[in-house]
């Protein structure tokens, strides 16, 4: 159930403040004097949700009196920094950080089963999903554990965060390259904004089948911009089941999505301190595709970006590939053992593609014209694209540049969905 709700725009001490009392519930409900705590935060490219900081007051809260751990949610991104440990977490000891493992770190207990997989895929999808998880997860005989995160659109499970942070914040290979592959199967637009995807129906009987157990609940909150253009948090959820997660998205739902016309030239910004690869910058395309206008052009200004994938293995196979469509992918999915081996890069790749409809345009801080260009993005000189759009400047939304160009400006695209009403009635 949902222990209680805060909603309306909230300022950093009354986020705090309702942290405090979710860890005040937390020690009613579950565990009065817990010894052994598990903080489960998001990794470093939700940072600007607040998560960080929360995650460190809770550490503030419970350490005291218990033994306190903490693993950044990372799924199979890259692990953090002892640097970006202390600018994410705080005065959280690097110590008791753990960098979540998801090849050689995890445990299977079990599997969704295929027949449930083709179920609530309609048939796009007919194969079992592995429950591989964390050991530390699994093996820590932990009182409390609690997720933290922020609930927003999410290009393969609707909506970000609630049971996400285990099944691929903690999740092994074997779950994570299932589970792609099968959003993917069910196409990215069909995913973005929808409550319960096909996926997310698999997790939540993952959750019941496997992890009843877990003595945890959710710190989950929800976050939109003003009238001034600042994004800020405008609710928390605290709870210990599905409709926890459902009271959020909900309201992601009402504040994130954002209905435009058909836009033929978006500038999107992914922070140069939180997006180093594609992998998670392309979440600037996922975000705005269905806003996009036929021959339109998306350019993505990324001055952290320095590579493709997380791993080298997923990077080296987005540069063979390329991001070329469906069409192609899975031609090749078929036939191609690495493709068939690494499904998750082989998801990212259809995700990750216009599929010809708009063009793609990156202003990267460190990769080339050569490298952009042979995953099939366009290019753009990072200091000429901030010479002709000065961000500092800019606001969100529709406006006219000095040399008469008109562009849709977007500063944080994790942080919303950008649609057509069109696009998203009909589905």
């Amino acid at each position: 159930m949902t222990w209680f709700a805060q909603e309306g725009r909230l300022s950093r001490e009354e986020v705090l403040a309702l942290t405090h009392r979710a860890a005040k519930e937390a020690k009613e409900r579950i565990c009065p004097h817990p010894k052994r705590v598990l903080l489960l935060p998001p990794d470093i490219t939700r940072a600007h949700s607040g998560a960080g900081w929360m995650t460190e007051e809770l550490y503030k809260i419970f350490s005291p009196d218990a033994e306190v751990h903490l693993i950044p949610t990372l799924g199979q991104h890259v692990p953090h920094t002892p640097e970006q440990n202390r600018w994410m977490f705080g005065s959280v000891p690097e110590s008791r950080i753990h960098a979540h493992d998801w090849r050689d770190g995890v445990k299977t207990i079990g599997e969704v089963p295929a027949s449930f997989v083709r179920e609530v895929s309609g048939n796009k999808a007919d194969w079992a999903i592995p429950v591989s998880l964390n050991r530390m997860l699994l093996e820590g005989e932990w009182d409390l554990i609690l997720n933290v995160g922020h609930v927003v659109p999410h290009e393969v499970l609707g909506f970000a965060n609630h049971n996400k942070n285990y099944f691929i914040g903690l999740g092994g290979k074997p779950m994570i390259c299932a589970s792609h592959m099968m959003a993917a199967c069910c196409g990215i637009e069909n995913n973005l904004g929808s409550l319960i995807t096909p996926l997310r129906a698999c997790y939540n009987k993952a959750e019941t089948d496997f992890l009843g157990h877990l003595p945890d609940a959710y710190v989950e909150v929800v976050m939109a911009y003003d009238d001034a253009g600042n994004l800020g948090h405008t609710g928390m959820y605290v709870g210990d089941d599905l409709q926890t997660y459902l009271d959020a998205a909900k309201a992601s739902r009402a504040q994130n999505i954002t209905i435009v016309p058909p836009l033929k030239k978006v500038v999107a910004v992914m922070q140069g301190d939180e997006f180093y690869s594609t992998w998670v910058a392309n979440k600037a395309i996922y975000r705005t595709r269905m806003a996009m206008a036929d021959g339109g052009e998306l350019l993505i200004v990324a001055p952290g970006l320095k590579r493709f994938g997380e791993q080298e293995e997923v990077d080296a196979l987005i540069r063979k590939y390329g991001y070329s469509g469906t069409e192609k992918v899975m031609r090749w999915w078929k036939t191609e053992p690495i493709l068939q081996d690494l499904t998750h890069g082989t998801a990212h790749l259809i995700h990750g593609s216009s599929e010809g409809r708009f063009r793609i345009t990156y202003a990267p801080g460190h990769l080339t014209r050569e490298e952009i260009e042979q995953v099939g993005f366009g290019y753009a000189d990072l200091a000429e694209t901030l010479r002709r759009y000065p961000l500092e400047k800019m606001r969100n939304g529709f406006q006219t540049m000095p040399d008469g160009e008109e562009v849709y400006y977007i500063s944080t695209p994790s942080a919303g969905l950008w649609t057509t009403e069109e696009k998203l009635n009909r589905r």
